[in-house]
């Protein structure tokens, strides 16, 4: 048997799997960390295990010793520095369309897309600033109840009214589940991100609100009317108003039109 041939003998099917599933989960790991302060704390680990290495080497014993009742805590220390990202990643996986398709309401999320379209166009046209967060599958019930409930049918009229500025609910967030408006004047993270200096705080909160929950979330600009989106902590600005319905189709996993 050759080298080639013995080598290959050694490997499974199972291992090779194993491998592409493991450097998928890293790079989603890279992919949720790039741009945030988890990528220093997890530089600042790697640099501890460097440390432990060469301790562990010069036989140190005072400082094993010491590393050692550290590393009684080290797992529940990943859990908490790394919660944000760790959160995120779960997000990702309830969010795969085997999970979806058992959560998903069709027809009554493809009305609530259209009016919600509506209303962001009028806004747009008319500069009123608003900041609306459309829930998923992670509950944004802890938000919700920092604003005032309402619980009223949705309707592109209902959303614009809210968001006038004579409106006293018409600061902070309005909350949408399916076709509910569940709350309005809520308060949303803000994002630690580092962003245009230019962008307000809306869409700061937005980021932060989808680094947080795969909630998507529409912001329109007070200065310019200019429709914006977020998404998985990313931001995406001068939308359409025709982008923006298939962004909410895509958002909200409908598989035809608004």
């Amino acid at each position: 048997m050759t080298a080639p041939e013995w080598l290959l003998s050694l490997v499974r099917p199972v291992d090779v799997l194993e491998i592409v599933l493991v450097a998928y989960l890293l790079y989603r790991l890279y992919r949720l960390m790039r741009g945030t302060i988890a990528v220093q704390l997890f530089l600042g680990l790697v640099a501890l295990l460097v440390v432990q290495a060469g301790v562990v080497a010069a036989d140190m014993t005072v400082l094993q010793a010491l590393f050692g009742a550290v590393a009684d805590v080290f797992v529940l220390a990943l859990v908490v520095l790394f919660q944000p990202e760790l959160r995120r990643l779960l997000l990702l996986l309830g969010q795969n369309p085997l999970v979806r398709r058992f959560v998903s309401d069709g027809g009554a999320r493809g009305a609530a897309a259209e009016e919600i379209a509506l209303a962001c166009a009028e806004m747009s046209r008319r500069r009123i600033g608003a900041l609306i967060a459309v829930e998923r599958t992670a509950g944004l019930r802890s938000y919700a109840e920092t604003g005032t409930a309402l619980h009223a049918r949705l309707h592109h009229d209902l959303l614009v009214t809210l968001f006038y500025g004579k409106n006293p609910l018409h600061d902070g967030a309005v909350i949408l589940r399916g076709g509910v408006v569940e709350a309005a004047r809520c308060i949303l993270p803000v994002t630690p991100s580092d962003l245009d200096p230019l962008l307000g705080l809306r869409h700061r909160a937005a980021v932060g609100l989808t680094e947080q929950t795969d909630a998507f979330v529409i912001v329109v600009s007070e200065e310019t009317g200019r429709i914006a989106t977020a998404s998985g902590g990313v931001l995406t600005e001068n939308v359409s108003d025709e982008a923006l319905r298939r962004y909410l189709v895509g958002a909200l996993g409908l598989a035809g039109g608004a």
